[in-house]
C-alpha cells in the first residue's frame, strides 16, 4: 500500500545525498507536501545548494532550520508545528578520516542525534495511525565491514564496522530497529555504497580528485590503490529512497547499490582519462600526479552490495550508466568553480549568514 506523505521532516538536507534528494523529490515526483530540512550546517552542509527549490518553494512547500539533531526540544517544536508525518534521516558526520582522529563529533551526531530524532518520533506519534507514519534511517555498506572476494553484504549481513565512523552508523542503526520492535515505531533502514555526483564536498574521493587533475596537484592514493568500492550515482540512491518512503516494509532494511565496483586507482586512472579527453591534453598527462600514499588505519578492503531485494520488492534499479555519469560530474565540478571555491573556503557560511532571516520560519 502506498503511503500518504504529507508532511516530511529531512534531516541534513543541506549535505550532498540530503540536498539531492529534496531537489529529486520536488523535480522528479508528484509530491504535493511539505519538506521541512534541518542542518546545522557543518563545513559540508551549504544551504546554497538548495537556492534555487527556497526561491520557488520557499515559505509555502520548503521550509529551512539552522538547528542541531541534538536539540531535543527543538526538533519536537519543528514535529509539532509542522505536523511531521515521515522523517528521512540524512544527518550524520560521514568522513571517515575524520572520525579516526575526531570521533567524539560522530558518536554525538550520529547516534545520540538518531536517538533524539527516535525519541521526538515516538513521542508526537502516539495517536497517529501506524500506516500513515514513518521514520526512514539512511546508513552505509560500511556497517557491515570488509567484503570477502567473490562474497556481496546481504541485508542479513553481520555487522563489522571498522573505524569510528561505520561504528557509529552502526550504533544508529541497532537504534532504529530497538525502536521498531520495542516500541513498534514504524522504520525503515537503507544501506547505500559510496555515492557521487553534484554537490558533494570536495573532501571525497571523486571530487577530491577531479578538482586535484583541474588544478594540477597530487592525486594521493591509499595504500596500493586496490580497494574496491562499488560506485551509485545519487540521482539513482535518491529514487531508490522514494520507492522506500512510499512503498517500503515497515522494519524493512533495503541494500542500495550500484553493482559497479572499481579499485581506486583504476577509477583514477580513469578520472585522468576523461580529464584528459575533456580538455585535450596529451595521453597520460595526468596520471603523473598519482602519489601513493600510506594507508589509514583500519581500511576496509571491499565494499559489494547485493541489492536484489530492493529491485524484486520495490521495482528499482539503476538508471544511470557510471561513465556518462561520471562525465556528467565531472562537467557539473568544472561548470560550478564558483561553487567549490566557497565550499573550499568556507564562503559559503556568510552566505548563510546574510540571507538567515529570510530562510527562518
Amino acid at each position: 500500500m502506498r503511503r500518504k506523505l504529507e508532511n516530511i521532516l529531512i534531516t541534513g538536507g543541506a549535505g550532498f545525498i540530503g540536498s539531492n534528494f529534496i531537489h529529486y523529490v520536488f523535480k522528479e515526483t508528484s509530491f504535493k507536501g511539505k519538506i521541512v530540512n534541518v542542518d546545522k550546517l557543518t563545513y559540508a552542509g551549504n544551504s546554497e545548494n538548495l537556492q534555487e527549490i527556497d526561491d520557488k518553494f520557499g515559505g509555502e512547500r520548503y521550509f529551512f532550520k539552522r538547528s542541531d539533531i541534538i536539540d531535543f526540544e527543538e526538533i519536537k517544536r519543528i514535529f509539532r508545528k509542522y505536523d511531521i508525518d515521515t522523517v528521512v534521516n540524512f544527518a550524520a558526520e560521514s568522513h571517515v578520516d575524520r572520525s579516526i582522529y575526531g570521533p567524539q563529533a560522530f558518536v554525538q551526531t550520529n547516534i545520540v542525534g538518531t536517538f533524539n530524532l527516535l525519541e521526538t518520533a515516538r513521542d508526537c506519534w502516539r495517536e497517529k495511525e501506524r500506516e500513515e507514519i514513518l521514520f526512514h534511517h539512511i546508513s552505509t555498506d560500511e556497517v557491515y565491514g570488509s567484503a570477502e572476494e567473490g562474497k556481496y553484504f546481504l541485508e542479513n549481513t553481520v555487522y563489522q564496522p571498522n573505524s569510528p565512523y561505520s561504528a557509529s552508523k552502526a550504533s544508529s542503526d541497532h537504534l532504529v530497529r530497538a525502536y521498531y520492535k520495542t516500541y513498534g515505531l514504524p522504520a525503515t533502514i537503507s544501506h547505500c555504497s559510496n555515492n557521487y555526483g553534484p554537490y558533494q564536498f570536495p573532501e571525497k574521493l571523486i571530487p577530491l580528485m577531479i578538482l586535484n587533475i583541474l588544478e594540477e596537484k597530487d592525486l594521493p592514493v591509499y595504500g596500493d590503490g586496490k580497494n574496491v568500492r562499488d560506485w551509485l550515482y545519487v540521482e539513482d540512491h535518491c529514487r531508490a529512497i522514494w520507492a522506500i518512503l512510499n512503498n517500503g516494509k515497515a522494519g524493512g532494511t533495503y541494500n542500495i547499490g550500484g553493482e559497479n565496483e572499481w579499485e581506486n586507482i583504476k577509477l583514477v586512472n580513469l578520472l585522468c582519462e576523461k580529464i584528459e579527453k575533456l580538455l585535450g591534453k596529451d595521453k597520460d598527462y595526468y596520471k603523473r600526479l598519482i602519489t601513493f600514499v600510506k594507508d589509514r588505519p583500519g581500511h576496509d578492503r571491499r565494499y559489494a552490495i547485493n541489492c536484489d531485494k530492493i529491485k524484486r520488492e520495490l521495482g528499482w534499479k539503476q538508471q544511470y550508466n557510471f561513465e556518462e555519469s561520471l562525465e556528467m560530474t565531472i562537467k557539473w565540478y568544472m561548470n560550478n568553480q564558483d561553487w567549490v571555491n566557497r565550499v573550499r573556503s568556507g564562503g559559503h557560511k556568510q552566505w548563510i549568514k546574510v540571507d538567515e532571516m529570510k530562510m527562518k520560519f
